[in-house]
């Protein structure tokens, strides 16, 4: 017998659930939007909630919360886009406690808390994402750093090392030179990416928090032979030939 999917918690039920255009409430189309689907974007994009937090606050994984997310915006783009009905209905969820503080109204700006990942190497950002072997990891909190720690990556290539992150729960990751490959492969985790930063890293997260990192969202590591394990030291990530 088939494992029943796990319930995902909802802490706040749609106010209006049918919409359509003022001009054509007839639209032969109707778009579905779920229970948990409206939950995710709610927590998202209105109450200010990371992705991490709201996976949290429905008791999903951060992939699960992902999906959710994206199909709730496509189908929010559709309703837009091609003026259909859309109904807010159905799904695989569970109401939580009424009294929980993800029932509460927005957050105060900067109420959020993070982490952040940056490649390191004797206290300066790596400047190889695929030769990796330590992250500083960085706890942060209303935009302040509350604790950090290095953590070995344990010789992973550039392949695994988004998947190490995603599941260490990390938000957005500060390096320098980064191939193709691994920036798709963050994309997919949900991870924000600063390549093509340099210095002190302490020094550059305290930036990125004030807003005054400076990185270049160009920067990569192109070459073939680094993909396939070559060093890139002998190339110079980071500098004109890795862009």
């Amino acid at each position: 017998m088939a494992r029943p999917n796990k319930s995902r918690f909802v802490c706040r039920m749609p106010g209006y659930q049918k919409f359509h255009p003022e001009n054509r409430p007839e639209h032969p189309i109707t778009i579905l939007l779920t229970i948990e689907e409206y939950e995710a974007l709610r927590l998202i994009d209105y109450v200010g909630n990371s992705q991490q937090e709201a996976a949290a606050q429905m008791n999903v994984s951060r992939t699960t919360i992902q999906v959710l997310y994206a199909e709730a915006r496509k189908k929010l783009a559709r309703f837009l886009v091609e003026g259909a009905s859309l109904h807010i209905q159905g799904g695989n969820y569970e109401l939580c406690n009424q009294t929980k503080s993800c029932c509460d109204s927005k957050k105060e700006k900067g109420e959020s808390t993070m982490k952040i990942a940056v490649t390191y190497e004797n206290g300066e950002i790596f400047q190889h994402f695929g030769h990796t072997e330590q992250f500083k990891v960085y706890e942060v909190e209303n935009g302040e750093i509350k604790s950090s720690e290095i953590v070995d990556t344990n010789g992973q290539g550039h392949g695994a090392l988004a998947g190490f992150l995603f599941g260490g729960g990390v938000d957005v990751l500060i390096c320098g030179g980064i191939g193709g490959g691994a920036r798709n492969a963050l994309a997919e985790a949900g991870i924000e990416l600063y390549p093509g930063a340099s210095g002190d890293a302490d020094a550059q997260v305290a930036s990125f928090l004030q807003g005054k990192l400076q990185f270049d969202p160009n920067t990569m590591c192109n070459h073939h032979s680094h993909e396939e394990g070559h060093s890139c030291g002998d190339h110079g990530c980071g500098s004109d030939s890795c862009h």
